[in-house]
């Protein structure tokens, strides 16, 4: 049983990783592929514009939580 609780934990943090907001957000992106795909209208597009939107998102968000980082004196 340890095994299989490992392998949830491993697929959760793998799919989920650091923010559970992105991957509900593909989620959704994904299931409004599958119903634009039931209609007329192409669905190639949905993902797309999905990256577009969460990227930008997930990295503002990202380097918001990223702690600054004092720069060498040295360096050039």
């Amino acid at each position: 049983m340890r095994h299989v609780i490992a392998f949830g934990r491993f697929w959760y943090d793998f799919v989920v990783g650091d923010d559970w907001r992105i991957a509900a957000a593909v989620v959704v992106a994904l299931a409004l592929t599958g119903l634009v795909a039931l209609t007329a209208v192409p669905a190639w597009w949905v993902l797309p514009v999905t990256v577009l939107v969460l990227l930008p998102l997930s990295l503002r968000a990202a380097t918001r939580q990223a702690p600054a980082r004092p720069r060498d004196p040295g360096s050039t």
